[in-house]
């Protein structure tokens, strides 16, 4: 499913509304056939992390049901599989941030980053 840009906004407002929950969100970028996310899991009161998994699967039923309503249509937006990575420590998270900053630039859709307005990156970085 191509997403136009009011879904594409719909998914960028439901990760700022989840940063500080579950999640600290680094990046993010919703382009027209997928999502990019740069975020680590916070603890529960318990101390331990969030399930990644369940973090995904609450963002994606979550928005596809809104995207669903949005675009008068029914059935699956999201592929059921995610493709995660976990950054090592010779892993930059600026270097990841730029990537996910680059991404429609690359694809053409922008000619800078600055312009593409489904992308988000944590000021603080």
């Amino acid at each position: 499913m191509v997403l136009p840009f009011a879904a594409r906004d719909l998914v960028l407002e439901h990760c700022l509304r989840e940063d500080g929950k579950r999640i600290l969100l680094h990046a993010m970028v919703a382009m027209p056939d997928h999502v990019h996310l740069l975020l680590s899991p916070r603890r529960d009161p318990d101390g331990w992390p969030f399930a990644l998994v369940d973090i995904l699967q609450c963002m994606k039923s979550a928005t596809a049901h809104r995207i669903n309503k949005l675009l008068h249509v029914s059935g699956p937006v999201w592929e059921e599989e995610s493709f995660d990575h976990v950054l090592r420590s010779n892993e930059s998270l600026k270097d990841k941030c730029e990537y996910i900053r680059q991404n429609p630039v690359r694809r053409g859709l922008v000619q800078r980053p600055e312009e593409y307005r489904s992308l988000w990156l944590n000021p603080e970085l």
